[in-house]
């Protein structure tokens, strides 16, 4: 899961690029970038680490321009090299900047077509730069030397009958301006911004409305899927459905866990959404649990306190915050390799003895995906005196890889995979535990926007919107993250082809 943003403005776009980074820093830790465009050059500065460490004075003095893109990473895979910052760019046609959020499920068969038939050189793993490949051999496909916004909007097409899978994307085209498109299926979020100033109109795209709130933007809509806009640099907005099929399942999971709560994505609340989780998860603790005597509710911070307090409130039992977050150190579930994730949740929480001795505690997470952090926690509930440790998960058990860009491909990684909820439970050593039902889950986020009826949860159920995942493609990749762990280079770059690292993403 990544963050992109790109701004054609009328004035310097450096400073609003890095301010939206800033707010999308949740969406990936490990490497950021930006891109601008003055006097048909570009100007890029890229590196690991935070936003707020990548870029100093003199690396934002250099990113001058009023057209740029910005992008922030999260690894997948364990992988985590700085040759794969984004953004990209190739020199022909024109020259192009690109940044991705997503993943593609046919990269392996892509980069042998661009290979065989654009003559294009893939340099890193990245499916990001294939997909950049893709869209710069169709652009370059055209007849006129001066590209019109058709002619742009047939690159979209292409690159849309051609890739299959998740992406959200951000372009800037030296001479004519940004170009941005969203998957047919909408999985992942785009939207669309737009500020007036004296000198005429400003748009910007982000993954998240909380990155136009950031910088001043007022929100617009979300791109449809398949949609494709242009800003030209000009200012002049043009936008066209490029999939002759397209609808709306977008992941579940941004409502879970990945997006902020100040967020809107496809019209809905992630706020109310995860509101909605907690009051019908409360339900189903009141209706399965009810001869439980718990005390006291307790969020692990942060994505959960708001289902937390629903919760409490739902139970008619006291809220509580039991432990105390280290705000400077990322977040365990997207930080590259088990063993690092492991050793950073005592350094991420510490537990306030005083709200769990005695007590027979109901804690709360969004999710438990390896088991790990869960497990810990409970553990230092223990350590803080709790009589009793009780579980609830907003979401429902992960039994299934995801293919969309979340860094947990392999079956045997999911606590939930081959177990039932009791095996589950004995393996983080908790007291009782609850998860979510699926269709309570999907419900909680219909409830804000109706209009949307199908969403990609292909973690819960197995079921993948793209329609082209099968058995054999996952036990493909299961079997070269494994083996690609031991150390074997081939293993390892047929893994990167399998997975393309999904360093878009």
């Amino acid at each position: 899961m990544c963050g992109i943003v790109g701004i054609v403005g009328r004035e310097q776009v450096n400073q609003a690029l890095y301010d939206a980074l800033i707010v999308l820093q949740h969406r990936g830790q490990d490497a950021a970038g930006i891109m601008t465009i003055e006097d048909s050059m570009f100007h890029l500065r890229k590196a690991n680490g935070l936003v707020r460490d990548v870029f100093h004075t003199r690396h934002m003095k250099r990113l001058k321009g009023n057209v740029g893109i910005g992008h922030c990473r999260y690894p997948t895979a364990g992988s985590s090299s700085s040759a794969e910052a984004q953004p990209f760019y190739v020199n022909s046609p024109f020259g192009i900047a690109f940044a991705h959020n997503g993943n593609l499920t046919n990269a392996h068969e892509l980069q042998d077509e661009v290979f065989r038939i654009a003559r294009r050189h893939i340099n890193t793993t990245s499916d990001s730069e294939l997909l950049l490949n893709i869209f710069a051999h169709a652009l370059s496909q055209t007849s006129n030397l001066d590209v019109t916004p058709d002619d742009i909007f047939k690159a979209v097409e292409t690159a849309h009958s051609k890739i299959k899978g998740a992406y959200a994307v951000v372009a800037a085209i030296i001479g004519y301006g940004m170009v941005a498109f969203r998957d047919p299926n909408g999985i992942r979020p785009l939207v669309l911004g737009k500020r007036s100033t004296v000198h005429g109109d400003e748009y910007m795209v982000a993954s998240e409305s909380v990155a136009l709130d950031a910088v001043g933007f007022t929100f617009v809509r979300d791109v449809a899927p398949g949609e494709g806009i242009y800003v030209s640099e000009q200012g002049e907005l043009f936008t066209k459905q490029c999939s002759p099929i397209f609808k709306f399942s977008p992941c579940i999971f941004e409502f879970v866990y990945f997006a902020r709560p100040d967020s809107f994505i496809d019209g809905i609340s992630v706020y109310a959404s995860r509101v909605n989780m907690g009051r019908k998860l409360g339900e189903k603790i009141k209706r399965e649990w009810s001869d439980l005597d718990i005390d006291v509710v307790i969020p692990i911070p942060e994505t959960s306190m708001d289902v937390a307090l629903q919760i409490a409130n739902t139970l008619e039992k006291p809220y509580r915050q039991g432990f105390v977050k280290n705000r400077y150190i990322g977040r365990t579930f997207i930080m590259p390799g088990q063993t690092q994730r492991r050793k950073s949740v005592r350094r991420k929480l510490n537990a306030i003895s005083s709200e769990f001795k005695g007590k027979n505690v109901l804690l709360v997470d969004d999710s438990i995906v390896r088991g790990t952090t869960s497990e810990q926690i409970i553990e230092m509930a223990r350590e803080s005196g709790a009589n009793k440790v009780y579980f609830a998960s907003a979401a429902p058990e992960i039994r299934f890889p995801n293919v969309y860009g979340i860094d947990m491909p392999s079956a045997t990684e999911l606590i939930a995979y081959g177990r039932e909820i009791e095996q589950i439970c004995e393996c983080i050593k908790a007291d009782g535990l609850i998860f979510q039902d699926i269709q309570d889950l999907v419900d909680a986020v219909k409830e804000e926007n109706p209009e949307i009826a199908n969403y990609e949860t292909s973690v819960f159920d197995g079921i993948y919107v793209t329609g082209d995942v099968d058995q054999d493609y996952l036990e493909s990749i299961d079997k070269a993250r494994g083996e690609a762990a031991k150390g074997s280079p081939t293993v390892q770059a047929e893994l990167s082809n399998l997975e393309m690292h999904n360093m878009g993403n």
